[in-house]
C-alpha cells in the first residue's frame, strides 16, 4: 500500500499539525523513514510537507525539528511585525494605490512577509528532496498552489519519474523543482500576503480554487491517505446575530471556508466513491479505472479560535492595533487571529492538542499504519 499523507492550509493552525506527527513517530525506531510514500501539502501544511520531505529518511529527525521551529516561533518571523515596520509596509501599499499600475511591479499585500522568505531560505534544504526520492524514503513531494492568471489550481510536484503530470476540470499536476517561492505562493493568503510570480504568471494560496485537495495525493499513486484537517469545532454552530455581522466576522468566515469547505466536501466524495464501489464487481471497477482509497482523518477537538483568544495579547502590540481597525479584537466573534498568531504560547498549545489528539485515537492510528 502506498501511503499518503495531506496537510491541509490554516496558517498558524499548522502547528497542530506537528502535535500529530509527534504521537506517531514514537512507534518507529531512531533511524526509521517517514511512514509516508507521498507528501501532499496546502499553504502552511505545504512549508510542512517540504520540511518533512527533506528529512525524510529520518522521521524522528524531520519530526524533532519541525516541532523546535513550531515552539519557538514568533509572529515576526513570518512577517514584520515592528510598528515601524508595519507603517512603512502600509505607506508604501498606499502610495502604490496612487501610481500607475506600470510604476511598480511590487505585489500589495497588508502585510509584508520577507520574514518567512527568509526563514525558509535559512531551515529547508530543497537538495534532499531528490536525494530522498533517490534513495527510495519518498516518492513524490506536492504543493498546491492557486493561479491568478488563469483561476487553475496547480499542483507543483517532485517525485519518481514514472509519474506523469496531469489535467483534470480546474487543476494541472507539474513536475517541477520546488524552491522557496512555491512555498511563499502556497502559503500566500490573499490580500493578506503578496502573490507570487512562478514560470511567467502569478499565483496565490493553494486553497484558493481547489475544487479536489486529495486528487494530487492521488495522482501520485497513494492508495491510502493520513488525512490532517484543521477545520475545528466551533463554540457556537449556531451564531444569534441580533444586527448584521461584522467585517471581522465574514472575513473569519470567508478564511474558514477557504481552508475548511473544499478538504471536507472532497473527503464526503471520497467516501461515497468507496461505498459505491462496494456494489460493482473487480472487472467493472478495472473498466472505468476506480480503486477505493481508505482514508484516516484527524482534526481538532476543541475550537482553536477560542485558543487563540487565549492567547490574543501575546501577539505584538502593532498587529493588534491594525487587526483593531477592522474591528478585530480579543471578544470578536471571527477565526482571524488563530491564523495569524504566530507565537510560541499558541503554537505550543496546539501541538499539544494534536498529541493528545492523536493518542485518543492511537490504537486506530496504529491500525491504520499496520503497526505491530
Amino acid at each position: 500500500m502506498t501511503i499518503g499523507l495531506v496537510l491541509g492550509g490554516g496558517g498558524a493552525r499548522a502547528a497542530y499539525q506537528i502535535g500529530v506527527l509527534k504521537a506517531i513517530v514514537q512507534f518507529y525506531p531512531r533511524n526509521h523513514h517517514i511512514p509516508f510514500d507521498i507528501l501532499s501539502g496546502t499553504s502552511a501544511g505545504a512549508i510542512n510537507a517540504t520540511s518533512l520531505a527533506t528529512h525524510a529518511s529520518c522521521f524522528h529527525l524531520g519530526v524533532k525539528k519541525l516541532e523546535w521551529v513550531w515552539r519557538n516561533f514568533e509572529t515576526s518571523k513570518v512577517y514584520e511585525a515592528s510598528i515601524f515596520g508595519v507603517l512603512k509596509h502600509l505607506s508604501k501599499m498606499a502610495l502604490k494605490g496612487l501610481q500607475n499600475d506600470l510604476a511598480s511591479n511590487d505585489a500589495g499585500s497588508l502585510l509584508n512577509n520577507q520574514p518567512l522568505r527568509d526563514l525558509l531560505n535559512q531551515l529547508i534544504d530543497f537538495n534532499r528532496i531528490d536525494r530522498n526520492i533517490h534513495l527510495g524514503a519518498l516518492t513524490a513531494l506536492s504543493v498546491d498552489a492557486s493561479c491568478y492568471n488563469n483561476s487553475l489550481s496547480y499542483s507543483f510536484f517532485q517525485g519518481h519519474m514514472s509519474i506523469k503530470e496531469w489535467k483534470r476540470a480546474r487543476r494541472r499536476g507539474v513536475r517541477n523543482p520546488l524552491i522557496t517561492d512555491h512555498l511563499l505562493a502556497s502559503s500566500a493568503i490573499p490580500l493578506v500576503f503578496p502573490s507570487i510570480k512562478l514560470n511567467r504568471a502569478f499565483f496565490g494560496d493553494g486553497s484558493v480554487h481547489q475544487l479536489s485537495p486529495l486528487s494530487s495525493p492521488i495522482h501520485l499513486g497513494a492508495t491510502k491517505l493520513f488525512v490532517i484537517n484543521l477545520d475545528s469545532p466551533q463554540k457556537n454552530s449556531e451564531k444569534q446575530f441580533r444586527q448584521h455581522p461584522k467585517t471581522a466576522t465574514i472575513t473569519g468566515h470567508l478564511l474558514d471556508t477557504i481552508f475548511s469547505d473544499t478538504l471536507n466536501s472532497d473527503l464526503e466524495r471520497l467516501t461515497r466513491i468507496n461505498e459505491t464501489l462496494t456494489l460493482i464487481s473487480d472487472t467493472d471497477k478495472a473498466s472505468l479505472n476506480l480503486k477505493s482509497i481508505e482514508t484516516f482523518v484527524i482534526k481538532p477537538s476543541e475550537d482553536l479560535s477560542q485558543i487563540a483568544a487565549r492567547y490574543y495579547e501575546e501577539m505584538p502590540i502593532a498587529i493588534r492595533y491594525l487587526l483593531k481597525l477592522f474591528g478585530i479584537s480579543q471578544q470578536s466573534d471571527s477565526s482571524i487571529v488563530s491564523y495569524l498568531l504566530f507565537e510560541k504560547a499558541y503554537t505550543s498549545s496546539l501541538i499539544e492538542l494534536g498529541y493528545q489528539d492523536a493518542m485518543s485515537q492511537i490504537d486506530e492510528i496504529k491500525q491504520f499504519f499496520d503497526i505491530e
